[in-house]
């Protein structure tokens, strides 16, 4: 129960990580309105996604880190 915000975190980082590298277009209304005065491209969502997987596995190894 002492880390669940933090598997929390982990699922939600990964689930959004996995839709923007597989399912870009899901998320481009999201980003339209995050990056209001530029415009959104798919490159800039693939980019996010890709530090998004990156920080859920720094805070996956972080938890396990810490709990071992």
């Amino acid at each position: 129960m002492n880390y669940l915000g933090a598997c929390l975190l982990v699922q939600l980082s990964l689930a959004f990580g996995m839709t923007g590298l597989l399912w870009p277009d899901k998320l481009m209304p999201l980003f339209d309105v995050l990056m209001f005065p530029w415009a959104a491209s798919y490159r800039i969502v693939r980019a996010h996604s890709l530090v998004a997987l990156g920080a859920s596995l720094v805070i996956l190894i972080k938890v396990l880190a810490v709990g071992a």
